[in-house]
């Protein structure tokens, strides 16, 4: 387990220095002439991964230590052994159904419908994909005496940070309010993940560090997907459905 974090922190390391390279694209202004390059400042993709590997090395350095032991018995001692509730099965998700609603009611967004949903599932594949790979490969055994050795990280929280920042992605610059809103539910679901003694601290920091990171990654560079069959077309109506073993969407077109 060692072995596989101190890869992850020379990983964090490659990219916070690689990170420092890519500050902003080439515009039309670019080239002045043959000989001069001009460069547009831009909010960085350094400064944008600042708060996600923080949370990430934080929660690595963290991991299996006597103090995220001594908080998690600690936080059964006050709550009590049989505590569990199970709404972090659905706070994950409230940021998506705050997205599709404020658009149903015409909140003014970044992206248009198609392109929100394009970024969030792009953002997930990643998000989640990286989050599958470590818990498969840190093999970390989860709190209370579990026999289940996928704790690291939280995959509860990483959804919930994925959703929560595509969120604020989109309504940031609109509705700070709105914007902002997503995190609480994405907190919301990394306590009670640990309330409900299911993963220790170090899991919920990397979990909300990969999903932010990973939305921040997909919105930088989404000029490279820019595609979007539905930008001109009407009478298009769009919502996420969801039951109690499913996520689904909803599409129709009215002619």
């Amino acid at each position: 387990m060692r072995t596989m974090l101190t890869l992850v922190l020379i990983f964090l390391y490659i990219n916070i220095a690689n990170a420092q390279f890519t500050d902003a694209p080439l515009t039309n202004s670019t080239f002045t002439n043959s000989s001069q390059i001009e460069f547009t400042p831009k909010k960085t993709l350094f400064s944008k991964r600042i708060i996600p590997v923080a949370l990430i090395a934080t929660g690595i350095l963290l991991s299996t230590s006597s103090f995220e032991k001594s908080l998690q018995k600690d936080l059964r001692n006050m709550l009590g052994d049989d505590f569990y509730f199970g709404m972090d099965d659905y706070t994950r998700y409230a940021p998506v159904v705050e997205m599709y609603a404020a658009d149903i009611l015409g909140a003014k967004s970044k992206s248009h419908w198609f392109d929100q949903t394009k970024n969030l599932v792009l953002s997930s594949i990643i998000s989640n994909g990286a989050s599958s790979l470590l818990k498969r490969e840190v093999h970390k055994y989860r709190p209370g005496g579990s026999t289940n050795a996928n704790s690291f990280p939280s995959g509860h929280t990483t959804t919930a940070f994925t959703t929560a920042t595509v969120l604020y992605e989109e309504f940031k610059d609109t509705n700070p309010l709105l914007a902002y809103s997503g995190y609480f539910f994405a907190i919301t679901t990394g306590s009670l993940r640990m309330f409900n003694n299911m993963h220790y601290l170090s899991d919920v920091l990397v979990g909300a560090g990969i999903g932010i990171l990973s939305v921040k990654l997909v919105y930088h560079f989404n000029h490279l997907i820019s595609w979007n069959p539905f930008k001109k077309l009407d009478g298009i109506a769009f919502a996420p459905q969801f039951s109690e073993k499913s996520v689904g969407f909803y599409l129709s077109r009215t002619f």
